[in-house]
């Protein structure tokens, strides 16, 4: 199994989340960025079997923020989407910046950022979980080899 997993990237309306991804074992790093890279937010979220809901999985999470950013709730929703997917721990890195950001334009990252868990999701299901890289997709999902892929 590779341990670079690929490039997925959400977009639309000028804005643009792009997500890598690798394995390290049997866990995921995930670095997410949008417009101007950087470091906001670390999320770490475990999958473990449900001990009070037999046959689903629970997800435990931790949050580090660094203030004043706001990235958490797409960090987590991706972090959490896939611990709970496909277990093992899962360590999210976000930051996306966008000057003069208002209500509307806050709303449209977050959006991107449930379409990108979604895509994550699928990217790696079809790969066995980060077997090969899978081909480019639409221009709403794009799913691009790691360096050195074919």
């Amino acid at each position: 199994m590779p341990d670079d997993c690929g490039l997925v990237v959400a977009g639309s309306d000028g804005r643009r989340l792009e997500a890598r991804m690798r394995r390290v074992g049997d866990d995921l790093v995930v670095v997410v960025e949008g417009g101007m890279a950087h470091v906001g937010c670390v999320v770490v979220a475990v999958g473990r079997d449900s001990t009070a809901r037999p046959g689903e999985r629970s997800v435990s999470t931790s949050v580090l923020t660094l203030p004043p950013h706001k990235e958490e709730p797409v960090a987590r929703t991706v972090a959490e989407a896939l611990a709970r997917r496909f277990g093992g721990t899962v360590v999210v890195t976000a930051g996306i910046h966008e000057e003069g950001l208002d209500a509307a334009g806050i709303e449209a990252w977050l959006r991107l950022g449930r379409e990108l868990a979604g895509h994550l999701e699928e990217a790696l299901g079809r790969r066995g979980e980060a077997g090969a890289a899978a081909p480019a997709g639409q221009d709403r999902q794009a799913v691009e080899p790691g360096p050195g892929k074919p």
